[in-house]
């Protein structure tokens, strides 16, 4: 009986392991004022404004925070101080970290390799 106790809690101390270990999604560092849909010439007086300078825009002057946008979803990131995410504003990205809820504790950014000529479509 001591060992099949000991078993259990073995397998459930994995298990809690395996849910809270880093994911990998591939998605666009934006703002949480933006959101999914970036529209610059309403939020920066009708200057239009690349994703990124949108970006870092909206977190420089309008206190936003950086979001993730994954398959049209939004995601909080919580480590705002995270170093990449200010290089990659505005960037498609695969983004690597630790979801909880809605946010992502980010680990990893890296811009996804290059297509070749004739790969894909």
């Amino acid at each position: 009986m001591k060992h099949l106790c000991i078993a259990v809690a073995v397998a459930m101390l994995g298990a809690i392991c395996a849910s809270a270990a880093d994911k990998t999604w591939t998605g666009k560092i934006s703002d949480s004022m933006c959101g999914a849909k970036h529209n610059t010439s309403a939020e920066h007086g009708a200057k239009m404004m690349s994703d990124r300078d949108c970006t870092l825009a909206c977190v420089k002057d309008h206190n936003a925070k950086y979001v993730f946008v994954s398959a049209g979803k939004v995601y909080n990131v919580g480590n705002q101080d995270f170093a990449a995410l200010q290089e990659h504003a505005g960037h498609t990205v695969r983004l690597t970290g630790e979801m909880s809820g809605d946010t992502i504790t980010v680990s990893k950014i890296v811009m996804p390799a290059a297509k070749k000529k004739g790969d894909g479509i």
